[in-house]
């Protein structure tokens, strides 16, 4: 098997491009498809600084790499959320990757700032783990990132988390979920760190390949707590698709993007409000993440 573009040795087949690259080749296309996608969706300027959140996993640390090889200024954040060894690893992973690479990271631990962690949370707030903690991410994200004066908050999602997302959303027609849905989310005005996913175009197959070659040292496991979530239920059935017909995830959530605003015309702002009591974006008088808190608080004080 030959690289398309040079024919030298290939080191990895693309069914859904119906070609295959060698190293450098491959490194250039998944570049410019990063590129692309910020381009596209006007994620953010070369002069912007980014604050880039880091999990240990392959996709937030190929994406600090990719970016800060772009020559985009990126620091990296990471929330240590309290899941036992798991989040010690991960944490180990993404400080040895960033003291390696001389790139500034960020650490915020959760049970040091509220003396639980993300699986006590949950139990207090009586709310699913994967619930509690995406609550308490994006508050995160967005908090950090104003208080460090970052304009954008970037993430490794990428075309398999997006297309499964999108997948289970309209199996269930969650509508508000479908408006939301986009590799860019709105800063309302300067209100708050817009949300920007470079990596959406790019398969998990395709980043691993990425993370592999580049030597990046991440860690496999998924999160304990993730275990039996309906995601991988939906990315299991998208790959069965992909595999029968090479391209559709790509095809089917760009083809949404691209039929979204006939779809949902009358779209109301993402998030009009803004909390009462710490001032982050939401729907309602009080943000999920306060009231999440208030819950816990009055838990473990009673």
């Amino acid at each position: 098997m030959k690289c398309r573009r040079c024919q030298i040795p290939a080191v990895i087949k693309l069914p859904r491009h119906n070609t295959a690259f060698c190293r450098d080749c491959f490194e250039d296309y998944l570049h410019n498809q990063v590129l692309k996608a910020i381009s596209a969706n006007k994620m953010f300027k070369k002069d912007e600084a980014i604050l880039v959140a880091v999990s240990g996993g392959k996709d937030s640390l190929a994406l600090w790499h990719i970016l800060n090889k772009l020559g985009y200024q990126t620091v990296g954040l990471y929330l240590n959320l309290g899941i036992g060894s798991y989040s010690e690893l991960s944490q180990e992973r993404t400080e040895t990757f960033a003291k390696g690479r001389g790139l500034e990271l960020i650490v915020q631990n959760y049970r040091k700032t509220y003396g639980l962690g993300i699986v006590e949370i949950a139990k207090e707030s009586a709310r699913p783990p994967c619930s509690a903690c995406g609550t308490m991410k994006r508050h995160h994200f967005n908090r950090i990132a104003m208080e460090k004066g970052f304009s954008v908050v970037a993430t490794g999602h990428n075309l398999d988390d997006e297309a499964s997302r999108l997948f289970g959303n309209l199996l269930n027609w969650q509508r508000p979920y479908l408006e939301k849905q986009s590799p860019t989310l709105s800063d309302n005005g300067g209100k708050w760190a817009r949300k920007v996913k470079p990596l959406y175009r790019l398969p998990e197959r395709e980043m691993a390949a990425y993370a592999i070659l580049n030597r990046i040292d991440y860690i496999l496991e998924e999160c304990p707590k993730s275990k039996g979530a309906k995601m991988f239920v939906y990315k299991e059935a998208l790959n069965k698709l992909e595999i029968a017909s090479p391209g559709r995830k790509l095809a089917f959530y760009l083809g949404f993007l691209k039929e979204k605003a006939q779809l949902f015309p009358s779209r109301i702002e993402e998030n009009p409000n803004t909390c009462g009591e710490c001032g982050q974006p939401c729907q309602d008088e009080t943000c999920g993440y306060c009231r999440l808190v208030a819950r816990v608080k009055t838990k473990v004080m009673s």
